[in-house]
């Protein structure tokens, strides 16, 4: 049964929309976490530390963080594979372009796929840049997040990185709520400008909220 349920079209995005969603709920947690900085190193280094501490003594030390982190990767890539399996379900079904050449599609949907890509190329930079340290400038300092985050957006390839991939977080998150809205049932008439309304919102919030970072960085307000 579950099988049958993935290889149908409306399953693929019923594990896109549920996928997405558990990743809109990490942004706006990491968004609200990452603002922290702006209280100073010791609070957010607390922060830091705080997370590999939650669930003890049930828990034992980054448990809990490794959870979460297995979670997301399994979103990442069940939302991953849904959505190149349906983009070639697309191509087979519409091999031949459209003859209209003007695009009927918002700029957001249209990108979907290019910013699915970009964000995936960011993650694995973002990563390797503040979690392992592998690509970090600086020089890395274990348990010293704020100093990290102030070596990447120290330099301007640091700063272009994370303004582009936030910015195409704010056009895959206002279309994506809305398209998961409708998978899930949520959507109807009555709603669909509720629904706009907040996937408007929310894109706009959680791109400001992240760009706010490498900004306070850049003008001395985090030092």
């Amino acid at each position: 049964m579950a099988r049958t349920v993935w290889n149908s079209t409306v399953g693929k995005k019923t594990v896109m929309a549920v996928s997405g969603l558990i990743m809109l709920l990490y942004l706006v947690v990491h968004m609200i976490g990452n603002l922290k900085i702006f209280f100073g190193a010791g609070e957010f280094n607390h922060y830091a530390h705080w997370l590999r501490t939650v669930g003890e003594p049930f828990m034992h030390y980054e448990w809990t963080l490794w959870l979460v982190r297995i979670v997301l990767v399994a979103a990442v890539v069940a939302h991953a594979v849904s959505a190149y399996q349906l983009s070639r379900r697309d191509i087979r079904a519409r091999p031949t372009k459209y003859v209209h050449r003007k695009a009927r599609a918002s700029y957001a949907t249209r990108t979907m796929r290019w910013g699915g890509i970009i964000l995936a190329l960011f993650i694995v930079w973002h990563v390797l840049d503040l979690t392992t340290g592998t690509v970090h400038s600086g020089g890395f300092q274990e348990g010293h997040p704020y100093q990290n985050v102030v070596d990447t957006f120290s330099t301007w390839y640091g700063n272009a990185i994370y303004i582009v991939a936030m910015l195409a977080v704010g056009l895959h998150v206002r279309h994506g709520f809305w398209s998961a809205a409708q998978t899930l049932g949520a959507g109807s008439r009555s709603r669909d400008r509720a629904l706009k309304t907040t996937a408007n919102v929310l894109a706009l919030v959680l791109t400001a909220g992240f760009i706010a970072v490498p900004v306070g960085v850049m003008t001395g307000v985090v030092s």
